[in-house]
């Protein structure tokens, strides 16, 4: 895995100074929301423990509860001055968890539930990039049902005559890489269409884009959006999925990535316009697909990224030297601040 060196173009000096503003409170308590009852509990127990460690680690009370039964309770009785989301999969990222948050009038870090909805939804965030002229690979949404109804076969061979070979097929909601295959031989994507659907009624099928695989972190601390470094995934067997993602040794990641300045320069202008695009805030994170021409191309965008030890986000904060304790602090105190101007 890559460190951060002197010849890295995003320097400390270059990002806001973390120390606390004078109009920021001086102490703020803190409730990280990680579990759920999503497929990816595990990963976000972690990411939620990572994000308790670092605060803690710069002073700022914060506990850790799951998403359950109590939690409503708690945030009439006892309200936090801001909550971070730390859920994976349709819990902390469908927007759901994110509304309820609102009508309890408890701040968050992050974006609204409105554009969470339309990030998590990938075809419906991919229509919206293309909109704006942001490259995306070209894709098909097919729901379960309607590859029943029209026939399996006939509408297997009409994708791949639209789209060519070979093709990532995913699930339209959903992250960790579940449910994800690439296919190079029309008779593997039956078996491909059949995973894909045990983790969701849709399957999104697009065009494969070969090239390197990186992910661009967005964060705002107060001056606006910008992009850390970005991160390039080296998987072993070639693809991102679950298994490359959380087992040991078999990914090697490099931050920041290995691009030249000219590409560099054009992950982070294509990662913030997504960012942009989406009407997202605070913190983001980006895939995009790096083709041969160095041309990017944006596969799908998180709002609610993973925090673990090898979680990308944290890996591009130390690539650009910076605190990941710090950087939570300053998110957290923008938050609270939200609920303070709304209320003046």
């Amino acid at each position: 895995m890559g460190t951060h060196s002197a010849d890295n173009p995003l320097r400390t000096a270059d990002w806001p100074d973390l120390v606390p503003r004078q109009d920021e409170p001086a102490e703020l308590r803190v409730l990280v929301l990680a579990g759920g009852l999503s497929y990816e509990r595990d990963v976000s127990l972690k990411s939620g423990r990572r994000v308790l460690d670092a605060l803690r680690s710069v002073g700022v009370e914060a506990e850790q509860r799951d998403a359950d039964v109590s939690l409503l309770p708690l945030l009439r009785d006892d309200p936090p001055d801001a909550v971070v989301i730390a859920l994976h999969g349709s819990t902390g990222e469908d927007g759901s968890l994110r509304g309820v948050l609102d009508i309890c009038d408890v701040p968050y870090v992050g974006c609204d539930a409105r554009s969470s909805r339309l990030a998590w939804d990938k075809p419906s965030a991919k229509a919206m990039l293309r909109e704006d002229g942001i490259p995306t690979p070209d894709w098909v949404a097919l729901p379960h049902d309607r590859f029943s109804e029209l026939g399996a076969v006939a509408v297997l061979d009409r994708i791949v005559d639209r789209l060519g070979l070979p093709l990532m097929v995913k699930p339209a909601q959903g992250g960790s890489g579940l449910g994800a295959a690439v296919v190079r031989d029309p008779a593997a994507l039956p078996a491909a269409m059949v995973g894909c659907f045990a983790y969701d009624s849709t399957a999104l099928v697009e065009r494969y884009v070969p090239g390197m695989d990186v992910a661009v972190s967005v964060v705002d601390l107060g001056d606006g959006p910008q992009a850390l470094p970005a991160v390039e995934i080296v998987p072993r067997n070639g693809v991102y999925d679950y298994a490359a993602r959380y087992t040991a040794g078999l990914t090697t990641w490099h931050a920041p990535a290995r691009l030249s300045a000219v590409a560099a320069a054009r992950v982070a202008e294509t990662a913030l316009a997504a960012h942009s695009a989406l009407g997202l805030r605070d913190l983001s994170r980006v895939d995009l697909i790096v083709d041969e021409d160095d041309r990017p191309h944006v596969l799908e965008v998180n709002v609610s990224p993973g925090m673990t030890e090898t979680s990308l986000l944290p890996l591009a904060v130390n690539a650009a030297g910076l605190d990941f304790g710090e950087l939570l602090r300053t998110l957290v105190a923008r938050a609270a601040q939200r609920r303070t101007q709304a209320g003046s």
